[in-house]
């Protein structure tokens, strides 16, 4: 009887704190499926852009794989960081904001080496840029952003950077001289517009349309897809399509939340952001035939330089390699411009 009665005993115990485990898990969003998260996502342009779109689509597809689990809310215009990209990426790397699309650009304020990915004329072709990227020297970008707090989810494309102004066509590197240029606040660009002679002007994006418009600015660059959304053809006269620039973005997750997170939903969240990284790319490619014909359309001048004329830029700015040679490193930049 004895025997009887302490078996009951331990037998109503242990059900005892098995409910109270179940409990636990519950009132802290574990379950059978894993820990719950309600995630924000941060993307430096409007919602007519295929950055938002992209995210949006990376938010329905971890909520559907993870029933519910794992939701993403995605904002534009970095609408988290009162519309600065650079506090963005910061917030990203400690922890305030969860996750964000941001050019490899804004990141390079954090850390200068992730400039080279920006180095005037380095890449031909987006092609070969994403074949770079997909290689060591890409792994070797990711290890910076690592090192800075952010854990790479994948490249996105925001294109090669064109150059628009309000005052004429820009065809050789005499013809920029004296402009005012808004450009990203990162000292690389602001070399390289000195040395093209401008007047460079660093502010945040969101700043940039009424400056044009009050004439504050001349010009600015950006790719195709940004120049288009954000409307400034209704600012802007001309466009010199000349890819002097390769702009990546990089969907990235604060690192110390990604570490924490399970094997099962860390690997959910890669595959996500491949396939919306991918939509991302193949979106933007479409997309920039047509924008630039609707740019025509709307009344931009758009000139095309040819060999010749971008060799006369290449030219003119080989003294920014020479000066940032040894902040990027001699070994990165081998990995892109070999």
């Amino acid at each position: 009887m004895k025997k009887f009665l302490v078996g009951l005993i331990f037998l109503i115990l242990a059900t005892f704190l098995a409910a109270c485990g179940s409990d636990d898990k519950e009132a802290s969003g574990e379950g059978a499926g894993g820990d719950t998260y309600e995630l924000d996502m941060s993307v430096t342009t409007g919602e007519a852009s295929t950055w938002f779109k992209a995210g949006e689509k990376l938010a329905e597809i971890v909520e559907e794989k993870s029933d519910g689990r794992i939701k993403i809310s995605v904002y534009a215009n970095e609408q988290l960081s009162g519309g600065d990209s650079g506090t963005t990426v910061q917030q990203v790397a400690n922890g305030t904001q969860d996750m964000s699309y941001n050019s490899t650009i804004i990141y390079s304020v954090m850390d200068e080496r992730l400039g080279v990915l920006s180095a005037p004329f380095i890449f031909d072709d987006v092609d070969t840029a994403f074949e770079k990227l997909n290689g060591e020297g890409g792994e070797m970008i990711n290890d910076i952003l690592r090192e800075n707090g952010v854990e790479p989810l994948g490249f996105g494309q925001n294109g090669f950077r064109q150059l628009t102004n309000s005052v004429k066509p820009i065809k050789k590197p005499e013809d920029l001289d004296g402009m005012k240029i808004r450009i990203p606040g990162i000292n690389m660009y602001t070399d390289l517009w000195k040395e093209l002679g401008t007047d460079p002007s660093t502010m945040t994006f969101s700043e940039v349309f009424t400056a044009l418009q009050q004439g504050t600015i001349d010009g600015q660059e950006n790719p195709v897809d940004v120049i288009h959304s954000s409307q400034l053809n209704e600012v802007q006269d001309y466009m010199t399509a000349w890819d002097y620039s390769f702009d990546p973005i990089v969907l990235g997750i604060n690192k110390e939340l990604f570490d924490a997170m399970s094997e099962e939903d860390q690997k959910l969240l890669q595959d996500a952001a491949k396939e919306a990284n991918e939509y991302q790319i193949e979106e933007t490619r479409k997309l920039e035939e047509k924008q630039m014909k609707e740019l025509k359309e709307k009344g931009m001048e758009i000139y095309e330089l040819n060999d010749k004329e971008k060799e006369a830029f290449k030219e003119a700015l080989e003294p920014v390699y020479d000066k940032y040679k040894s902040v990027w490193g001699e070994d990165l930049l081998k990995m892109f411009r070999e």
